[in-house]
Protein backbone atom coordinates (compact mmCIF):
# COMPACT_ATOMS: atom_id res chain seq x y z
CA UNK A 1 0.00 0.00 0.00
CA UNK A 2 2.90 2.36 0.69
CA UNK A 3 4.41 1.54 -2.71
CA UNK A 4 1.03 2.13 -4.36
CA UNK A 5 0.80 5.55 -2.70
CA UNK A 6 4.34 6.54 -3.65
CA UNK A 7 3.77 5.33 -7.22
CA UNK A 8 0.61 7.41 -7.55
CA UNK A 9 2.35 10.48 -6.11
CA UNK A 10 5.14 10.03 -8.67
CA UNK A 11 2.53 9.84 -11.46
CA UNK A 12 0.85 13.04 -10.24
CA UNK A 13 4.19 14.82 -10.25
CA UNK A 14 5.02 13.50 -13.72
CA UNK A 15 1.74 15.05 -14.87
CA UNK A 16 2.74 18.47 -13.52
CA UNK A 17 1.83 18.07 -9.88
CA UNK A 18 -0.90 20.31 -8.48
CA UNK A 19 -0.90 23.32 -10.81
CA UNK A 20 2.88 23.10 -11.09
CA UNK A 21 3.52 22.34 -7.42
CA UNK A 22 5.18 19.04 -6.57
CA UNK A 23 3.57 16.62 -4.14
CA UNK A 24 6.03 15.59 -1.43
CA UNK A 25 5.45 12.37 0.52
CA UNK A 26 6.09 12.38 4.27
CA UNK A 27 5.73 8.91 5.73
CA UNK A 28 6.44 6.96 8.89
CA UNK A 29 6.25 3.30 9.92
CA UNK A 30 3.77 2.77 12.79
CA UNK A 31 4.90 -0.87 13.10
CA UNK A 32 1.28 -2.10 13.14
CA UNK A 33 0.75 -0.57 16.60
CA UNK A 34 -2.50 1.39 17.02
CA UNK A 35 -0.89 3.77 19.53
CA UNK A 36 1.88 4.55 17.05
CA UNK A 37 -0.70 5.37 14.37
CA UNK A 38 -2.29 7.95 16.68
CA UNK A 39 1.02 9.51 17.66
CA UNK A 40 2.38 9.68 14.11
CA UNK A 41 -0.85 11.05 12.68
CA UNK A 42 -0.61 13.89 15.19
CA UNK A 43 3.02 14.49 14.21
CA UNK A 44 2.09 14.63 10.51
CA UNK A 45 -0.67 17.16 11.08
CA UNK A 46 1.07 19.35 13.66
CA UNK A 47 4.82 19.18 13.07
CA UNK A 48 4.97 18.29 9.36
CA UNK A 49 2.11 20.53 8.23
CA UNK A 50 0.38 17.72 6.34
CA UNK A 51 -3.32 18.22 5.57
CA UNK A 52 -4.11 14.86 3.92
CA UNK A 53 -3.11 11.44 5.28
CA UNK A 54 -3.24 8.27 3.17
CA UNK A 55 -3.13 5.10 5.19
CA UNK A 56 -4.14 2.61 7.88
CA UNK A 57 -5.08 -1.00 7.21
CA UNK A 58 -6.78 -2.54 10.25
CA UNK A 59 -9.94 -0.97 11.68
CA UNK A 60 -8.21 -0.60 15.04
CA UNK A 61 -5.58 1.56 13.32
CA UNK A 62 -8.19 3.70 11.59
CA UNK A 63 -10.07 4.20 14.85
CA UNK A 64 -6.82 5.31 16.51
CA UNK A 65 -6.27 7.97 13.82
CA UNK A 66 -9.90 9.12 13.56
CA UNK A 67 -9.99 11.36 16.68
CA UNK A 68 -6.66 12.89 15.67
CA UNK A 69 -7.78 13.97 12.20
CA UNK A 70 -11.05 15.27 13.64
CA UNK A 71 -9.27 17.23 16.38
CA UNK A 72 -6.60 18.62 14.02
CA UNK A 73 -8.98 19.05 11.05
CA UNK A 74 -7.05 16.79 8.72
CA UNK A 75 -8.41 14.47 6.05
CA UNK A 76 -7.74 10.70 6.13
CA UNK A 77 -8.08 8.60 2.97
CA UNK A 78 -8.60 5.02 4.14
CA UNK A 79 -8.03 2.36 1.44
CA UNK A 80 -8.97 -0.92 3.13
CA UNK A 81 -12.29 -2.76 3.02
CA UNK A 82 -13.98 -2.45 6.40
CA UNK A 83 -17.09 -3.29 8.43
CA UNK A 84 -19.01 -0.06 7.69
CA UNK A 85 -21.26 1.80 10.15
CA UNK A 86 -18.98 4.84 10.36
CA UNK A 87 -19.08 8.44 9.15
CA UNK A 88 -16.75 11.38 9.63
CA UNK A 89 -16.30 14.56 7.64
CA UNK A 90 -12.58 14.00 8.12
CA UNK A 91 -12.42 10.54 6.50
CA UNK A 92 -12.84 9.33 2.90
CA UNK A 93 -13.31 5.58 2.56
CA UNK A 94 -12.09 4.09 -0.72
CA UNK A 95 -12.25 0.41 0.28
CA UNK A 96 -15.35 -1.77 0.05
CA UNK A 97 -18.19 -1.75 2.58
CA UNK A 98 -20.46 -4.78 3.23
CA UNK A 99 -22.96 -4.22 0.41
CA UNK A 100 -20.04 -4.15 -2.06
CA UNK A 101 -18.32 -7.37 -0.92
CA UNK A 102 -20.00 -9.28 1.93
CA UNK A 103 -23.52 -9.32 0.52
CA UNK A 104 -22.58 -10.36 -3.04
CA UNK A 105 -20.31 -13.04 -1.55
CA UNK A 106 -23.08 -14.27 0.74
CA UNK A 107 -25.50 -14.60 -2.16
CA UNK A 108 -22.88 -16.48 -4.16
CA UNK A 109 -22.09 -18.90 -1.33
CA UNK A 110 -25.74 -19.70 -0.68
CA UNK A 111 -26.38 -20.24 -4.39
CA UNK A 112 -23.25 -22.23 -5.26
CA UNK A 113 -21.60 -23.62 -2.10
CA UNK A 114 -24.25 -24.71 0.40
CA UNK A 115 -26.29 -23.76 3.46
CA UNK A 116 -23.97 -24.35 6.45
CA UNK A 117 -20.94 -22.22 7.31
CA UNK A 118 -18.19 -21.96 9.92
CA UNK A 119 -17.06 -18.39 10.75
CA UNK A 120 -13.38 -17.74 11.59
CA UNK A 121 -11.17 -14.68 11.90
CA UNK A 122 -8.69 -12.59 13.82
CA UNK A 123 -9.82 -11.36 17.22
CA UNK A 124 -10.71 -7.68 16.65
CA UNK A 125 -13.50 -5.47 15.35
CA UNK A 126 -13.33 -6.07 11.57
CA UNK A 127 -13.76 -9.87 11.74
CA UNK A 128 -16.36 -9.65 14.50
CA UNK A 129 -18.53 -7.23 12.55
CA UNK A 130 -17.97 -8.92 9.17
CA UNK A 131 -18.98 -12.27 10.62
CA UNK A 132 -22.03 -10.72 12.28
CA UNK A 133 -23.18 -9.23 8.97
CA UNK A 134 -22.59 -12.46 7.03
CA UNK A 135 -24.24 -14.56 9.76
CA UNK A 136 -27.32 -12.32 9.74
CA UNK A 137 -27.61 -12.65 5.98
CA UNK A 138 -27.15 -16.43 5.96
CA UNK A 139 -29.76 -16.92 8.67
CA UNK A 140 -32.23 -14.66 6.84
CA UNK A 141 -31.84 -17.02 3.88
CA UNK A 142 -32.46 -20.07 6.10
CA UNK A 143 -28.79 -21.06 6.16
CA UNK A 144 -26.95 -22.21 9.30
CA UNK A 145 -23.90 -21.06 11.23
CA UNK A 146 -22.33 -24.23 12.65
CA UNK A 147 -19.32 -22.67 14.39
CA UNK A 148 -17.53 -19.41 15.16
CA UNK A 149 -13.94 -18.99 16.35
CA UNK A 150 -11.45 -16.12 16.62
CA UNK A 151 -7.71 -16.29 17.22
CA UNK A 152 -5.33 -13.59 18.44
CA UNK A 153 -3.19 -11.92 15.79
CA UNK A 154 -0.08 -13.50 17.31
CA UNK A 155 -1.60 -16.96 17.82
CA UNK A 156 0.93 -19.81 17.39
CA UNK A 157 0.56 -22.08 14.36
CA UNK A 158 -0.65 -25.07 16.39
CA UNK A 159 -3.84 -23.14 17.24
CA UNK A 160 -4.70 -22.99 13.53
CA UNK A 161 -4.23 -26.73 13.25
CA UNK A 162 -6.58 -27.21 16.21
CA UNK A 163 -9.13 -24.91 14.60
CA UNK A 164 -9.00 -26.83 11.33
CA UNK A 165 -9.47 -30.08 13.28
CA UNK A 166 -12.64 -28.63 14.79
CA UNK A 167 -13.88 -27.53 11.37
CA UNK A 168 -13.19 -31.00 9.96
CA UNK A 169 -15.30 -32.54 12.71
CA UNK A 170 -18.27 -30.22 12.02
CA UNK A 171 -18.03 -30.51 8.19
CA UNK A 172 -19.61 -27.22 7.07
CA UNK A 173 -20.33 -26.57 3.39
CA UNK A 174 -17.99 -23.59 3.51
CA UNK A 175 -15.83 -21.41 5.75
CA UNK A 176 -16.15 -17.63 5.97
CA UNK A 177 -12.65 -16.41 6.81
CA UNK A 178 -11.65 -12.99 8.14
CA UNK A 179 -8.10 -13.64 9.24
CA UNK A 180 -5.62 -10.87 8.37
CA UNK A 181 -1.86 -10.69 7.79
CA UNK A 182 0.23 -13.76 8.60
CA UNK A 183 -2.85 -15.39 10.14
CA UNK A 184 -4.22 -15.92 6.62
CA UNK A 185 -1.14 -17.91 5.64
CA UNK A 186 -1.21 -20.02 8.82
CA UNK A 187 -4.89 -20.90 8.40
CA UNK A 188 -4.79 -21.81 4.71
CA UNK A 189 -1.68 -23.93 5.19
CA UNK A 190 -3.27 -25.72 8.15
CA UNK A 191 -6.33 -26.40 5.98
CA UNK A 192 -4.18 -27.85 3.18
CA UNK A 193 -2.03 -29.91 5.55
CA UNK A 194 -5.20 -31.45 7.02
CA UNK A 195 -6.06 -32.76 3.56
CA UNK A 196 -9.33 -30.82 3.29
CA UNK A 197 -10.64 -30.21 -0.22
CA UNK A 198 -11.71 -26.72 -1.37
CA UNK A 199 -14.00 -28.36 -3.96
CA UNK A 200 -16.25 -29.67 -1.18
CA UNK A 201 -15.46 -27.09 1.55
CA UNK A 202 -14.01 -23.83 0.18
CA UNK A 203 -12.64 -20.99 2.29
CA UNK A 204 -14.36 -17.72 1.32
CA UNK A 205 -12.73 -14.45 2.34
CA UNK A 206 -12.91 -10.67 2.08
CA UNK A 207 -9.20 -10.22 2.84
CA UNK A 208 -7.20 -12.99 1.15
CA UNK A 209 -5.32 -11.37 -1.74
CA UNK A 210 -2.69 -12.16 -4.35
CA UNK A 211 0.01 -11.19 -1.84
CA UNK A 212 -1.32 -13.72 0.68
CA UNK A 213 -1.49 -16.47 -1.97
CA UNK A 214 2.12 -15.74 -2.90
CA UNK A 215 3.13 -15.96 0.78
CA UNK A 216 1.34 -19.28 1.44
CA UNK A 217 2.10 -20.84 -1.95
CA UNK A 218 -0.43 -21.27 -4.75
CA UNK A 219 -0.92 -24.92 -3.84
CA UNK A 220 -2.42 -23.95 -0.46
CA UNK A 221 -4.63 -21.28 -1.99
CA UNK A 222 -5.93 -23.00 -5.12
CA UNK A 223 -9.70 -23.43 -5.20
CA UNK A 224 -10.53 -20.93 -2.47
CA UNK A 225 -12.69 -17.83 -2.98
CA UNK A 226 -12.30 -14.09 -2.35
CA UNK A 227 -14.71 -11.19 -2.84
CA UNK A 228 -12.90 -7.99 -3.81
CA UNK A 229 -13.24 -4.83 -5.84
CA UNK A 230 -10.06 -5.60 -7.80
CA UNK A 231 -7.97 -8.57 -8.86
CA UNK A 232 -4.57 -8.35 -10.52
CA UNK A 233 -5.89 -10.66 -13.26
CA UNK A 234 -8.52 -8.17 -14.54
CA UNK A 235 -8.11 -8.13 -18.32
CA UNK A 236 -8.65 -4.48 -19.16
CA UNK A 237 -6.56 -1.85 -20.92
CA UNK A 238 -6.56 0.35 -17.80
CA UNK A 239 -5.30 -2.45 -15.55
CA UNK A 240 -2.66 -3.65 -18.01
CA UNK A 241 -1.33 -0.10 -18.44
CA UNK A 242 -1.23 0.47 -14.68
CA UNK A 243 0.63 -2.81 -14.07
CA UNK A 244 3.18 -1.95 -16.75
CA UNK A 245 3.88 1.47 -15.23
CA UNK A 246 4.10 0.11 -11.69
CA UNK A 247 6.43 -2.76 -12.55
CA UNK A 248 8.64 -0.45 -14.60
CA UNK A 249 9.13 1.53 -11.39
CA UNK A 250 9.40 -1.25 -8.79
CA UNK A 251 10.22 -4.45 -10.71
CA UNK A 252 8.46 -7.21 -12.62
CA UNK A 253 7.98 -9.36 -9.50
CA UNK A 254 5.64 -6.85 -7.82
CA UNK A 255 2.15 -8.08 -6.89
CA UNK A 256 -0.97 -5.94 -6.73
CA UNK A 257 -4.24 -6.57 -4.89
CA UNK A 258 -7.44 -4.92 -3.66
CA UNK A 259 -5.87 -2.66 -1.01
CA UNK A 260 -2.99 -1.79 -3.34
CA UNK A 261 -5.47 -0.61 -5.95
CA UNK A 262 -7.49 1.54 -3.52
CA UNK A 263 -4.30 3.05 -2.12
CA UNK A 264 -3.29 3.87 -5.70
CA UNK A 265 -6.45 5.48 -7.03
CA UNK A 266 -7.24 7.46 -3.85
CA UNK A 267 -4.11 9.57 -4.38
CA UNK A 268 -5.30 10.47 -7.87
CA UNK A 269 -8.78 11.29 -6.52
CA UNK A 270 -7.22 13.59 -3.92
CA UNK A 271 -4.94 15.25 -6.50
CA UNK A 272 -7.80 15.95 -8.88
CA UNK A 273 -9.86 17.41 -6.02
CA UNK A 274 -6.94 19.63 -4.95
CA UNK A 275 -6.67 20.97 -8.51
CA UNK A 276 -10.39 21.69 -8.64
CA UNK A 277 -10.50 23.23 -5.16
CA UNK A 278 -7.40 25.37 -5.83
CA UNK A 279 -6.80 25.18 -2.10
CA UNK A 280 -5.47 22.93 0.66
CA UNK A 281 -8.62 23.56 2.71
CA UNK A 282 -9.87 20.04 3.39
CA UNK A 283 -13.57 20.98 3.30
CA UNK A 284 -13.18 22.48 -0.19
CA UNK A 285 -11.19 19.42 -1.22
CA UNK A 286 -13.86 17.09 0.13
CA UNK A 287 -16.58 18.96 -1.75
CA UNK A 288 -14.50 18.85 -4.95
CA UNK A 289 -14.15 15.05 -4.66
CA UNK A 290 -17.82 14.68 -5.61
CA UNK A 291 -17.41 16.39 -8.98
CA UNK A 292 -15.79 13.65 -11.05
CA UNK A 293 -15.19 9.97 -11.70
CA UNK A 294 -11.72 8.46 -11.95
CA UNK A 295 -10.72 5.67 -14.32
CA UNK A 296 -9.18 3.26 -11.79
CA UNK A 297 -7.79 -0.19 -12.66
CA UNK A 298 -10.99 -1.81 -11.29
CA UNK A 299 -13.18 0.49 -13.44
CA UNK A 300 -14.57 4.00 -13.03
CA UNK A 301 -14.97 5.01 -9.38
CA UNK A 302 -16.54 8.01 -7.67
CA UNK A 303 -16.94 9.35 -4.12
CA UNK A 304 -20.52 9.35 -2.84
CA UNK A 305 -21.32 12.88 -1.68
CA UNK A 306 -23.82 11.57 0.89
CA UNK A 307 -21.51 9.40 2.98
CA UNK A 308 -17.84 9.87 1.98
CA UNK A 309 -17.52 6.30 0.72
CA UNK A 310 -16.85 5.18 -2.84
CA UNK A 311 -18.83 3.67 -5.71
CA UNK A 312 -16.85 0.46 -6.28
CA UNK A 313 -17.04 -2.67 -8.41
CA UNK A 314 -17.94 -6.02 -6.90
CA UNK A 315 -16.11 -9.18 -7.94
CA UNK A 316 -15.82 -12.76 -6.72
CA UNK A 317 -12.78 -14.81 -7.73
CA UNK A 318 -11.39 -18.31 -7.22
CA UNK A 319 -7.65 -18.91 -6.88
CA UNK A 320 -6.12 -20.83 -9.78
CA UNK A 321 -2.95 -22.93 -9.84
CA UNK A 322 -0.86 -19.90 -10.84
CA UNK A 323 -1.93 -17.98 -7.71
CA UNK A 324 -4.21 -15.62 -9.63
CA UNK A 325 -7.96 -15.17 -9.36
CA UNK A 326 -10.37 -16.44 -11.98
CA UNK A 327 -13.36 -14.10 -11.86
CA UNK A 328 -16.62 -15.96 -11.18
CA UNK A 329 -18.84 -12.88 -10.91
CA UNK A 330 -18.51 -9.15 -11.41
CA UNK A 331 -20.93 -6.25 -11.30
CA UNK A 332 -21.86 -4.46 -14.49
CA UNK A 333 -20.90 -1.10 -12.99
CA UNK A 334 -19.76 0.46 -9.75
CA UNK A 335 -22.11 -0.13 -6.80
CA UNK A 336 -23.36 2.73 -4.65
CA UNK A 337 -21.89 2.33 -1.14
CA UNK A 338 -24.33 1.54 1.67
CA UNK A 339 -22.02 1.69 4.71
CA UNK A 340 -24.94 1.40 7.12
CA UNK A 341 -26.35 -1.70 5.37
CA UNK A 342 -29.89 -0.36 5.33
CA UNK A 343 -30.90 -3.39 3.27
CA UNK A 344 -29.57 -6.89 2.54
CA UNK A 345 -31.33 -6.74 -0.84
CA UNK A 346 -29.03 -5.56 -3.68
CA UNK A 347 -32.03 -4.06 -5.49
CA UNK A 348 -32.25 -1.46 -2.70
CA UNK A 349 -28.67 -0.15 -3.06
CA UNK A 350 -29.91 2.65 -5.32
CA UNK A 351 -33.25 3.65 -6.74
CA UNK A 352 -32.13 2.44 -10.17
CA UNK A 353 -30.41 -0.80 -9.11
CA UNK A 354 -31.54 -4.21 -10.31
CA UNK A 355 -30.21 -7.70 -9.76
CA UNK A 356 -31.09 -10.68 -11.92
CA UNK A 357 -28.88 -13.45 -10.53
CA UNK A 358 -25.33 -13.96 -9.38
CA UNK A 359 -24.93 -15.81 -12.67
CA UNK A 360 -26.24 -12.74 -14.42
CA UNK A 361 -25.60 -9.03 -14.24
CA UNK A 362 -25.60 -6.69 -11.26
CA UNK A 363 -26.34 -3.09 -12.14
CA UNK A 364 -26.12 0.02 -9.95
CA UNK A 365 -27.54 3.39 -10.85
CA UNK A 366 -25.29 6.43 -10.56
CA UNK A 367 -25.01 10.03 -11.63
CA UNK A 368 -23.11 11.48 -14.54
CA UNK A 369 -20.19 13.50 -13.19
CA UNK A 370 -17.23 14.53 -15.31
CA UNK A 371 -14.83 11.75 -16.21
CA UNK A 372 -11.17 12.08 -15.25
CA UNK A 373 -8.46 9.77 -16.57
Amino acid sequence: MLKATLHAIAEVNEQGGIDGRELVAVHYDPESQAGHFSMLADRLLVEDGVRIIFGCYMSSERKAVLPVVERRNGLLFYPAQYEGFEYSRNVIHTGAVPNQNSIPLGHYLLEHVGRSFFMVGSDYIWPWESDRIMSDMIRRQEGRIVGERYLKLDAPEFEYAALVKEIRRVRPDGIFCNFVGDSIVHFYRAFAEAGLDPKSMPIASLTTSEADIEAMGAEAGTGHITAATYFESIDSAANRAMLARYRARFGEAERTHMCWESAYFQVHLAANAMRLAASDDIHRIRSALNAFEFKAPQGRVQIDSENGHTYLWSRIGRVDEAGQFTVLFESASAIKPDPYLVSFDPSDWSSQSTITSLNGVLKAGKGTPAEVE
